[in-house]
Formats: C-alpha cells, sequence, structure tokens
C-alpha cells in the first residue's frame, strides 16, 4: 500500500504538474493544469500530419479519349454503409465525367454544355443528384443513376447572369450562384431546391439576389457545414463576405466582411463547430478568420500571410501554387494543399503561429493540380489536374495498376483567369 500510494503521487504530480500558491495560513490550493490532455492532442495532430505525409496512389483512371483539364471534383455520400459512391469530374471540354469512386471506374459522361462549367457538387442526403453551374447562365442537376443527356432540374438566372461559382446548402434547400461582373452588377443568385427528384426537365426561377456586397466577380462560394442559412462568398474585389440568408433583406443578411487585400481564389469553413474562415488569393496569398469574435473585442484575424510560397520551405520541389483548403474534423486541423507545375503535391498545416510543410506527395501528376477531394470516411484524397489524370490516394496504399500513365500535358481551350484586383473596396463591416 505504502509502495502503491508513493507511485501514484508521482502520476500526480508528472500528469498534473500542481502549481502550488500560497495562501493565508499556509493553507495550499493545488491548481492542476491537464498536460495530458495537451499531450493527447498534440499527438493525435501528429498522427494525421505523419498520415498525410504517408498517403500513396492506390487508383488511377484510365486515361480518356477526350484528354481535359479536371477542372472540379466532387464524392457522393454513401446511401447506405458499404454501399457504391460515385466521384463527379468538371472538366475543361464542358462535360461532366461521372466516375465509381473505390475503382475510379468510368460511367458517363454528360456532353453538350453549351458554356464553361464552374464546378460540381452532390446532394448531401441523395447519393445520386449532382449539380452543376454553367457560364450560360444555369445550374442543371442530373441523376448519375441515368444515362439520358438530360438534367431532372434546370435553375435558370437572369438574361445577364454569366455563372462562375455555385454552391448547394449542407440541407439541399437552397442553391446559391456567383456571377461575372455585367456592367456595373454582380449577384449571388439563389434558387429553391425541393422537389428535385419529383419534377423532372423543369426549370426553377430564382428565388433573389443579393447585389450590393461585392462589386466585382464573384468567384467562389461555400454553404456552411453544418449550418444551412450560412454562406460565405469570395470576389475578385478581393472582399470575403459571410451571410446569414434567414434574414429579410441583404443589409441584414451580411454577418461580416473581411478583406484579403486581393483577388479571391477559394475559400472554405474550418475550426470547431466551424466558426473559422479562411480563403485563398490568385497570387497565392492566405488569410484565416475567426467569426466567434465577432462579438468581442478580440481581432478576427488568425493568419494573413502575403504570399505562400515564400513562407514556405518545400525543399527542392518548390511551392508554385495554392489549390484550396482541407479541413481535418478528426484533428481539428485546417490544412492546405498545393503544388508545382509538375504534378508535385505539397501538404501543408495551418496554425496561428504560421505555415508549415507537412509533406509532399510525388509521381502522380505530371502537370499542374487543378482540383482535389478529401474523404474523411476513408481518409483518403482524389486528385485531378491538367494532365487529365484522375488520382485516389490512401494512407500506406501500393498502387495496383502495373503500368503508370506516361506523362502528359494537355492544351486546353480554358485557362485560369486571373483579374487585375480592384483597389475600390468597400468599407469593412465587423
Amino acid at each position: 500500500d505504502v509502495i502503491a500510494g508513493f507511485l501514484y503521487a508521482i502520476l500526480i504530480l508528472v500528469v498534473f504538474h500542481p502549481v502550488v500558491d500560497l495562501i493565508d495560513n499556509f493553507n495550499l490550493t493545488y491548481k492542476y493544469a491537464p498536460l495530458i490532455i495537451i499531450t493527447f492532442e498534440m499527438t493525435a495532430v501528429k498522427k494525421v500530419e505523419e498520415q498525410l505525409a504517408g498517403l500513396r496512389i492506390a487508383r488511377r483512371c484510365v486515361p480518356s479519349e477526350d484528354p481535359a483539364y479536371l477542372l472540379d471534383i466532387d464524392t457522393s455520400t454513401a446511401a447506405q454503409p458499404g454501399s457504391s459512391r460515385f466521384v463527379a469530374v468538371s472538366c475543361s471540354n464542358k462535360s461532366i465525367r461521372v466516375y465509381d469512386r473505390e475503382t475510379l471506374h468510368f460511367l458517363r459522361e454528360y456532353s453538350g454544355h453549351p458554356g464553361i462549367l464552374s464546378g460540381v457538387r452532390f446532394a448531401h442526403a441523395c447519393d445520386s443528384m449532382v449539380f452543376s453551374a454553367c457560364s450560360e447562365g444555369t445550374v442543371k442537376c442530373w441523376d448519375v443513376r441515368s444515362a439520358t443527356q438530360k438534367p431532372v432540374q434546370v435553375f435558370s438566372g437572369y438574361p445577364s447572369n454569366v455563372f462562375i461559382s455555385f454552391d448547394v446548402s449542407c440541407s439541399d434547400l437552397i442553391v446559391c450562384a456567383g456571377t461575372e461582373k455585367a456592367e456595373k452588377d454582380t449577384f449571388l443568385v439563389f434558387w429553391d431546391a425541393r422537389g428535385i427528384t419529383d419534377c423532372a426537365s423543369t426549370t426553377k426561377e430564382p428565388l433573389g439576389v443579393y447585389s450590393e456586397s461585392h462589386n466585382d466577380d464573384i468567384t467562389k462560394i461555400c454553404f456552411h457545414p453544418i449550418e444551412p442559412n450560412l454562406v460565405v462568398s469570395g470576389s475578385t474585389d478581393g472582399l470575403v463576405n459571410v451571410f446569414d440568408i434567414n434574414k429579410d433583406n441583404e443589409d441584414d443578411a451580411l454577418i461580416s466582411t473581411c478583406n484579403s487585400d486581393s483577388s479571391v481564389s477559394s475559400l472554405g469553413w474550418s475550426g470547431e463547430d466551424y466558426k473559422q474562415v479562411y480563403c485563398m488569393t490568385h497570387d497565392e496569398g492566405f488569410c484565416w478568420w475567426d467569426m466567434a469574435q465577432l462579438d468581442t473585442e478580440e481581432p478576427i484575424t488568425l493568419l494573413h500571410v502575403l504570399d505562400v510560397r515564400e513562407s514556405v520551405c518545400a525543399e527542392n520541389h518548390g511551392l508554385h501554387y495554392l489549390v484550396g483548403g482541407l479541413y481535418h474534423e478528426k484533428a481539428g486541423k485546417l490544412f492546405l494543399i498545393g503544388g508545382t507545375s509538375t504534378g508535385t503535391i505539397h501538404l501543408i498545416s495551418c496554425s496561428t503561429d504560421g505555415l508549415s510543410l507537412v509533406g509532399t506527395l510525388c509521381g502522380g501528376h505530371s502537370a499542374t493540380v487543378r482540383s482535389f477531394c478529401w474523404s474523411p470516411t476513408d481518409e483518403s484524397l482524389l486528385t485531378g489536374g491538367e494532365d487529365a489524370q484522375l488520382l485516389l490516394w490512401k494512407p500506406g496504399a501500393v498502387e495496383r495498376s502495373l503500368t503508370k500513365k506516361a506523362s502528359l500535358k494537355i492544351s486546353s481551350s480554358v485557362q485560369k483567369r486571373v483579374r487585375v484586383h480592384n483597389t475600390s473596396l468597400k468599407s469593412r463591416k465587423k
């Protein structure tokens, strides 16, 4: 019993590091700092970082007869545990290609779009419904179980609308698309997305628009992952706006305006309960804000890096561009994905102290990586690029195919357009 008590006392000292405060009459009060929890969290983050760095190619799709840039990727949520999932890819040849998520076996293609595609998004509650936005002023919904080239639903915009960004709310109730600037106007257009499985080939008119919060092209839109009324938008005007669409008008809906000081190329949500917003810019800058501090006196900016290429050491491979962000829920950690023009992929860890390189994925792509999709279910990564390759990366995987695709760099009718940042910005609103 004496030995056991002695060991227990040592354990308490090691784990809790008591801090002794001397109180009146020599009474001692112990304040235990639970360092064991901090150590556990650090270990979990380190494990995730090692896992990401250990991603290896598990599959690669069979080359298409019509190679094209793979511009955006999304995966469906399995309808039932163990059931098949789908991958949808928007391509520079104005087509949408659908693959089996696990095997990357090609299933079907939707082609003949009259304009340039600006993304793909699966419905959250229905694994077979996928949305796409087009520059000719529509958002369309497709049923990937059907080989027909007709969409099950068309969301039409106004005559002047050229859509270059869009997203679907986590409840699948609202679709929102962002437009290019036409004369002096730029819009966020909203539709009611209910009934997409019951209204085959019908056209829906907009519920309404926001037109005052941006003054240039709206390049990115992202709904909150768990709050269907929250949406964030980014623009070439440098502004990142957070809206609560439950409000009656645009002015009341605008919760916050953050200034990235450059043209926004990508954005998303992160942090506990997804109360943080981050964005990347076309000149490879990075901004990160905490919306939980809006009603406090604390600053909302967590990190602002003017040029990630200069702040992250990527050894001999270099860092040429950023693709987007990845919030890892289990680790509670935000990561950035970037790369090089020769197809090397860099994984970058974010903290309020700065950015650091976690790992580098080589041997997959042979040209610029344009898109990715993270799957928390099996902690795998899908990537697509200008070499027309779709790759599936898994921790410690061994590629089954013995013949790797030859390096190729294809030409495309679509080139990434970067407009000069408009310095005439609206005043910040906190």
